[in-house]
């Protein structure tokens, strides 16, 4: 099949979270699976310098009447063919510092409506023909700035070939592209698109809408997500709608790329090791400890937390448990950046206790795996969680995951009750209240396990065991297409 992949991020060229992980792992997959793929991405700095030998394609106009140019290249990628990646170039656009989706100010560009619109427009023009010398049968949608991308498919006109289809997949539905009404009027579309049955969400425009009510087939990033996202409580407004496409929807679950989060080769490591020789992890424990500050302590267990800092993932619960951690002689390591007061009351903390509390804000990709690698447990304790794929590092890396069970971390961590331990089955730790006293009880029962060395080495070795490649995800979705075009 020839797919065209549509996302706003790809890894390792710009990622601000998950989605570019998958953006830049699904592909390869695919490919390695023998079909004909190639992604589609903004012209933002970071990509246009990372896609090499761009060359013109051609130039087309947007809805609202800017020319635009597709550009055509490679993305390098390490043991497996390069990528063939188009960009659309667009500087007035896109040729913007930082974070592609937010100014200086940490507030949404007042023109990510055209922004990403055109991001759904480019790809409907490539689907019908816009690169003479390839064109896709299937087009697949990666969260809300793609959204626009199956509206538009389902518009076009397709009287000189045949139509191509449309996958969307919804990472993360807390956050959906909503604009005000009168955008509609430049998005190149018919009247008819605007209306319940269509892009009007609450009489403003909504590019996840589009996505969800277009797409010949949807899919979430795990089985639980895909049925808690059919709820009033999880649903966000959209779950009527969901419940309506729930025979076209399919919850597929991320995986890891073996080819950058893999211990035993991981070269941002002080030491490599595996399930069978994990004498390595000791020796990142000690280098992790000397790199942030900490007390240098091989039996003290150190917590990890590798996120956005916004209160969907549970932060709250652990600064209110951070005091219980400190007094049971855990350590804590946080890297990450997001909301201002999280920030600051996090800084608070490392500044009381420097030697036991280790706050890294921003995003630093090498620290990001010797914290999955130096830790004992990494913290995911999240009011909501498509997916994740925090606590698949963490289970690939022997950091045991702590977390909410919901979404796709009830789908990737089987807590520690004596029963699943005597199965084999137990990974980490998990808590269904969210709420102080429910993290708590999962906290004790870390600390209990990680005086207990025998078990804690079991326990690690079934969650560095657990299978979570892409082929088997890239197969999943490969029937999926295959549904979609027949």
């Amino acid at each position: 099949m020839r797919i065209l992949q549509v996302s706003a991020e790809i890894f390792p060229l710009l990622k601000t979270g998950g989605l570019a992980d998958v953006a830049g792992a699904l592909p390869l997959a695919l490919a390695a699976a023998g079909e004909d793929v190639r992604v589609l991405l903004p012209g933002f700095p970071a990509i246009v310098a990372g896609v090499s030998g761009l060359a013109p394609v051609a130039e087309f106009r947007a809805p609202w009447g800017d020319r635009a140019r597709l550009l055509r290249g490679r993305i390098a990628t390490a043991g497996a063919p390069d990528l063939p990646a188009y960009v659309i170039e667009a500087p007035a656009l896109y040729d913007r510092p930082g974070n592609p989706y937010e100014d200086t100010n940490r507030q949404p560009y007042g023109d990510n409506a055209r922004r990403f619109a055109l991001l759904g427009w480019a790809a409907a023009q490539i689907a019908q023909g816009l690169d003479a010398d390839w064109q896709p049968e299937l087009v697949h949608a990666h969260d809300w700035h793609a959204g626009m991308a199956p509206a538009y498919l389902a518009f076009a006109d397709w009287r000189g070939g045949p139509r191509v289809r449309s996958v969307f997949t919804v990472h993360n539905l807390a956050y959906q592209g909503v604009f005000a009404p009168w955008t509609f009027t430049e998005l190149g579309l018919p009247g008819e698109a605007f209306q319940v049955n269509g892009l009007e969400y609450h009489g403003q425009v909504s590019f996840m809408k589009a996505g969800l009510y277009f797409a010949d087939r949807l899919s979430t990033v795990s089985p639980t997500y895909a049925r808690e996202i059919q709820t009033p409580e999880q649903g966000f407004g959209l779950d009527g709608l969901l419940r309506g496409r729930s025979g076209v929807l399919s919850g597929i679950l991320n995986a890891v790329d073996d080819a950058v989060w893999n211990p035993a080769n991981d070269p941002l490591l002080a030491a490599g090791y595996d399930v069978r020789r994990p004498g390595g992890k000791a020796s990142c424990k000690a280098a992790l400890q000397q790199t942030l500050g900490l007390a240098v302590a091989p039996d003290t267990p150190v917590f990890t937390i590798v996120s956005r800092l916004t209160e969907q993932k549970g932060l709250p619960l652990v600064l209110a448990g951070l005091d219980a951690l400190l007094a049971q002689g855990g350590q804590l390591a946080l890297l990450g950046s997001g909301d201002r007061w999280l920030e600051d009351a996090f800084r608070e903390r490392a500044a009381a206790a420097p030697e036991a509390v280790s706050v890294t804000i921003g995003y630093n990709e090498p620290l990001a795996h010797q914290l999955f690698a130096g830790s004992d447990v990494t913290l995911v304790p999240s009011l909501f969680e498509p997916c994740g794929l925090t606590q698949m590092y963490g289970l690939r890396y022997g950091s045991l995951p702590l977390v909410h069970r919901v979404g796709g971390l009830a789908d990737t961590v089987v807590d520690c009750t004596l029963e699943d331990m005597a199965e084999g089955r137990a990974t980490g730790f998990t808590f269904d209240g969210f709420d102080a006293g429910a993290y708590h009880r999962a906290l004790r029962r870390a600390f209990a396990l990680y005086a207990r060395p025998a078990d804690w080495r079991r326990v690690r070795a079934t969650g560095m065991r657990r299978p979570a490649d892409w082929a088997t995800a890239a197969a999943l979705y490969i029937g999926m297409y295959r549904q979609a075009l027949h």
